[in-house]
């Protein structure tokens, strides 16, 4: 399926690929080309090196939905959002607490806020967090996701369970054991191995701090169902039928072997690969018996003891680019072959000038959309 039908069906498109393949600007030029398709286009980024926002020539984007001006004869629209974990986390409390009193206590406290802050994958985390929000809202026809060059290249695919885990309803029982077992939440003689545990924390830490620990589970012991019924909800939208992953990759070996794992991952995890974007690929646009004719017109223009060497350097850069062209061509086969048959495969060439704005992204439509 081409890409200019994904971008009629499809209601969420997510791009992933390694770093600096261009995988943030292809991102932004989909959700402009479902735009200027009629569609109302969200495109939310998670890579925390704000490229978003270079690519659409804006200064900065935050944690909300910012409306992109496009011109009037436009039929759709075009709103981008960078992801800000802190903040979403805090959405997130908002939404599954079952009271104001409980979100307040879990805002209030410590633990919580150092969770917020620099809890493991909670980047990746509260982007499926956010994403889940923003799909499901029905406010856009599309939303297309840039998400991160991470170490582990689906991270992201697996954070939803990753706090439901680390909130386990098991977990959250052996912790707060000790300090149920006892008429008074934190007093009383603890007893047993995690007794043990939390005599050896409390000597480490202080009773402060473990008093902390305890009253962070005890509050989110009854948001464990909430979690858990999000990420459920998230792992069937990056499932579903509307939801259309794309490969983004550059004609390199380091890129290519990206790929191949993202291929590997999506097929094995049942989820729809549906296109492979190459970006910044080489053309050679002239034989070499053309250049060498049109620099030997151009020489006779200059002095001869400039044209000779000139001359000569210009040929052999031509040389060099016409190899590079070659090797490139011949690793988009590569790539084309290992995507298999039924994926769409879109090869957008190296742009003369760095995609900045939106009359740069554009720029891209022909080779994504056609």
């Amino acid at each position: 399926m081409r890409i200019s039908e994904l971008l009629r069906t499809r209601k969420l498109l997510v791009c992933v690929g390694s770093g600096g393949v261009g995988k943030t600007t292809t991102a932004a030029s989909l959700a402009l080309s479902g735009a200027h398709a009629g569609r109302r286009a969200l495109v939310l980024t998670i890579d925390p090196a704000r490229r978003l926002a270079n690519s659409l020539g804006l200064s900065e984007i935050g944690n909300h939905e910012h409306r992109i001006s496009l011109p009037d004869d436009c039929p759709g629209e075009l709103w981008a959002m960078m992801l800000d974990a802190p903040s979403t986390f805090d959405d997130v409390i908002r939404r599954v607490a079952p009271n104001e009193a409980t979100r307040d206590a879990i805002y209030a406290n410590r633990i919580y806020r150092s969770i917020a802050a620099s809890f493991s994958g909670s980047h990746e985390y509260m982007a499926t967090e956010r994403l889940f929000d923003v799909v499901q809202s029905g406010r856009y026809d599309l939303v297309v996701l840039d998400t991160p060059p991470v170490k582990n290249a689906l991270d992201f695919l697996d954070a939803p369970g990753r706090l439901a885990r680390f909130l386990d309803k098991q977990v959250m029982k052996r912790l707060l054991t000790p300090h149920e077992e006892e008429a008074g939440f934190l007093g009383g003689i603890v007893a047993g191995t995690t007794a043990v545990v939390y005599r050896l924390l409390g000597h480490i830490f202080g009773e402060a701090f473990l008093g902390d620990i305890a009253a962070f589970f005890s509050l989110f012991k009854d948001l464990y169902d909430g979690f858990r019924a999000r990420h459920e909800a998230v792992e069937r939208l990056f499932a579903d039928s509307s939801t259309g992953f794309i490969v983004v990759a550059a004609p390199t070996e380091p890129s290519i072997e990206v790929a191949n794992f993202f291929f590997a991952e999506l097929r094995s995890r049942s989820l729809p690969f549906a296109a492979l974007v190459v970006n910044q690929v080489h053309h050679a646009s002239f034989a070499t018996p053309d250049v060498e004719a049109l620099m030997g017109a151009r020489a006779r223009e200059l002095d001869a003891g400039v044209s000779g060497p000139l001359l000569a350097r210009l040929g052999a850069a031509h040389s060099r680019l016409v190899a590079l062209a070659g090797l490139e061509a011949r690793r988009v086969a590569q790539l084309r072959g290992q995507a298999g048959r039924g994926v769409a495969v879109h090869v957008v060439p190296r742009m003369r000038e760095e995609v900045h704005d939106l009359r740069s992204l554009a720029a891209l439509h022909p080779f994504l959309v056609t």
